[in-house]
């Protein structure tokens, strides 16, 4: 009897694993990979865009996933260093890209950014993924020039690595303060359905 039900019970296990297995290889994700714009700073977790992400996906097609893996004050340099492990990790489908305003907010060289941007499309596009770049645009705090060259990286490395891109995350509401936290940088809870809608209109089409 005893030999009996742990056969059964091997058997039973075995199955799982197998059912989990084929599950972890046929999942498709979607990561999110950005900075605070992406982390839900300030707000509810359950309120950020990356939720409303994840439920409007879920009730389209419960076999797909969003993972967001987005760190507060990160930088494409840190982006750079972290992405390579998290796509061996998750295999994603799809990877968002939204990163870039941290080393527009702290001054940093361009050049490095727009490099650092165009190696991790290279990278998700080696791992068999997707990309989508989310365009930003920052205040003219180091001249208009800065922000300008900032502010067309986005559409360079767009054109040249033949990607989907939206044009400016903050698309029609990014001069409305009844939309931004007290500091008036980032997004609140009204705004993330905002923030969805221009994200999803180049999002979809990858599904």
């Amino acid at each position: 009897m005893n030999k009996y039900l742990h056969t059964k019970f091997t058997t039973i296990l075995l199955s799982f694993l197998c059912l989990m297995c084929k599950t972890a290889f046929t999942s498709e994700n979607i990561l999110i990979f950005g900075d605070s714009l992406s982390s839900g700073y300030g707000i509810s977790i359950e309120d950020s865009w990356t939720e409303l992400l994840a439920k409007k996906i879920t009730k389209r097609n419960p076999d797909i996933s969003v993972i967001n893996r987005s760190i507060s004050g990160e930088t494409t340099s840190g982006g750079v260093r972290r992405l390579p492990k998290v796509l061996s990790k998750l295999s994603p489908k799809i990877v968002v890209l939204e990163l870039g305003a941290n080393d527009a907010l702290r001054g940093l060289p361009l050049n490095q950014t727009k490099l650092n941007l165009a190696k991790m499309v290279e990278l998700s596009k080696t791992n068999g993924a997707k990309p989508l770049i989310i365009g930003m645009q920052i205040p003219p705090n180091y001249g208009k020039a800065y922000s300008e060259k900032f502010f067309n990286i986005f559409k360079q490395i767009a054109d040249d690595t033949k990607i989907p891109i939206v044009p400016f995350m903050l698309q029609g509401f990014a001069e409305d303060r009844n939309f931004f936290l007290a500091d008036q940088i980032h997004p609140n809870e009204r705004a993330q359905k905002r923030i969805l809608e221009n994200i999803w209109k180049e999002l979809e089409p990858l599904l």
